[in-house]
């Protein structure tokens, strides 16, 4: 390799590298537990996100993982989620119940689930959590019913699907 092309790799390098990229990327998992006749639905987003956009969203400051985290944040977050994220089971619309969340790093992970299921002939999921805030937003939606698995990429222009 000559000198040139060796200096100008050098100069790229580091500017490719410090660009200011961020990729914005969340996780929906739903499974149908037959046992228990119910779904279990886990959701993955990066704190920071989640942070912004409810704070913008609420006027609050969430101060997720401090001394100065809201002691009602719950009560955010299943509020938000209620109205980013809808179910829909053999054609009828269904509630949910928010069981929790847990900070594990830059994430935060949501727990909800759906009770009494007696059978599944279609699901649709409506997901369009943090796209309001962030447009380059991707849902990622894993789905596993009656051991068939299934996987969509929702967007802020394609919200629902399965």
């Amino acid at each position: 390799m000559n000198i040139q092309k060796l200096l100008l790799l050098l100069f790229i390098i580091p500017l490719l590298s410090s660009s200011p990229h961020k990729y914005y990327l969340s996780l929906t998992q739903i499974e149908y537990k037959n046992e228990s006749r119910s779904i279990q639905i886990s959701i993955n987003v990066f704190m920071d996100d989640i942070e912004i956009a409810l704070n913008k969203k609420y006027q609050i400051d969430l101060q997720l993982t401090s001394n100065q985290e809201l002691k009602n944040n719950d009560d955010y977050f299943k509020k938000y989620l209620k109205e980013k994220l809808h179910l829909k089971i053999n054609d009828f619309p269904k509630e949910y119940n928010y069981i929790g969340k847990e900070y594990d790093g830059d994430l935060v992970y949501f727990y909800l689930e759906v009770e009494n299921i007696d059978d599944i002939k279609s699901l649709e999921v409506e997901n369009t959590i943090l796209t309001t805030y962030f447009p380059k937003q991707e849902n990622l939606l894993k789905t596993k019913i009656y051991n068939k698995y299934q996987s969509l990429l929702l967007t802020a222009k394609k919200t629902k699907g399965l």
